[in-house]
């Protein structure tokens, strides 16, 4: 499995010439698979797939291919290359894609959800633990200084006695009205850690589904098992609101999901697009661009959040501003059930269009 294998038979054009290029780059370097694999600490098998172009590998492994190339010959691979090969493994993925290269990119995405509920858990319990702490202070506080009042009104003849062997009250006082500012704070921060962990948890949960259907459609060898048997029992399958400016990327949407067979309406804009759910009331999930002229994805987003009829539609965006942590969160405030860059693989768009489906499937059913 480790050795350099010949360009497989079956593979189409773009899959063809993403693998030639990443042959040529490796022979530059002059080492075996198994040695290079080693190096970068990989399965030797699986980059030899890589090369044999019967898989599309992560971009990071090319990035890996041109540095090593790089510091192999002394000099640096020019941006006009490294475009050349982004360009064919853009296309690769948005025309190729396999079930495993999807289970692949989910199971990142699961465990990158998986780490932020352990670190917003984490974060909540010393949150719980501080205010707990502060809230006893402040009860042996007001303990104090009701002794303190009692004492006073009881002897009103050793007032003054009292007062010079007592603490300074205008201190414990200012003391409790600082604890009680701090146990505010604490307690905004525990509910927005609290807040962050069940968001977390309910990304894990999805993943984990869109997991589920992706390894149940590859046991199916084929597609249309990514339909849940609820549709059996609901007037139609639901619909599928795709909104983009670009006219090439609303035909891309409408052949990746075409194996769902479900209707897809597509719209150039976002006022198009709340036009379209004023019009059906029967959409399962909407995949909008962020970058559109007018009205962008989070400014249309914000107003189907608004509206009481179309609150509970999953949004979900899929931009090329990249899926970093800026940008992800923005989206995820702007009412985004999940954030996704491009390229993308189309089995994971086609995973999470069939999970959000299924979900508005069980709905409906649950609720005649």
């Amino acid at each position: 499995m480790a050795e350099l294998r010949p360009l497989a038979d079956d593979l189409n054009s773009d899959a063809r010439a993403l693998a030639r290029m990443l042959r040529e780059l490796f022979d530059g370097l002059d080492v075996s698979v198994r040695r290079y694999a080693a190096r970068r600490h990989r399965d030797a098998g699986t980059f030899s797939r890589y090369l044999s172009g019967t898989r599309v590998p992560p971009w990071e492994v090319i990035m890996d291919l041109f540095t090593d190339l790089a510091e192999h010959r002394g000099t640096a691979a020019t941006p006009a290359a490294i475009e050349l090969v982004r360009g064919l493994h853009q296309t690769a993925v948005r025309n190729g894609g396999s079930p495993q290269h999807a289970v692949e990119l989910i199971e990142q995405q699961l465990a990158d959800a998986d780490r932020v509920a352990r670190r917003t858990t984490a974060h909540g319990d010393v949150l719980g633990d501080a205010l707990l702490d502060r809230q006893h202070r402040i009860a042996d506080l007001e303990v104090r200084l009701s002794q303190l009042e009692a004492e006073w009104s009881a002897e009103r003849a050793r007032a003054d006695a009292i007062a010079e062997a007592a603490p300074d009250v205008d201190g414990l006082l200012r003391e409790r009205d600082a604890l009680r500012t701090e146990v505010r704070k604490l307690t905004g921060e525990l509910c927005e850690a609290r807040r962050l962990h069940e968001a977390a948890e309910e990304r894990c949960e999805l993943l984990e589904r869109q997991l589920e259907t992706i390894e149940a459609t590859q046991r199916a060898h084929g597609s249309r098992a990514l339909i849940p048997a609820a549709a059996t029992t609901w007037r139609g399958m639901p619909k599928v609101l795709v909104v983009d400016d670009q006219a090439d990327n609303l035909l891309a949407m409408n052949a990746v999901l075409s194996t769902l067979d479900q209707e897809v309406v597509a719209v150039s804009s976002g006022r198009d697009a709340l036009k379209a759910l004023l019009d059906h009331d029967d959409f399962a999930v909407i995949i909008m661009d962020v970058q559109m002229p007018d009205m962008d994805g989070y400014e249309t987003a914000a107003h189907i959040k608004r509206r009481n009829r179309d609150r509970d539609v999953p949004i979900i965006f899929l931009t090329a501003m990249g899926a970093d942590a800026e940008h992800s969160a923005r989206g995820y405030a702007a009412g985004a059930v999940d954030y996704i860059g491009k390229p993308f693989d189309p089995w994971v768009l086609r995973a999470k269009v069939a999970v959000f489906t299924g979900i508005f499937l069980e709905r409906h059913v649950a609720a005649r």
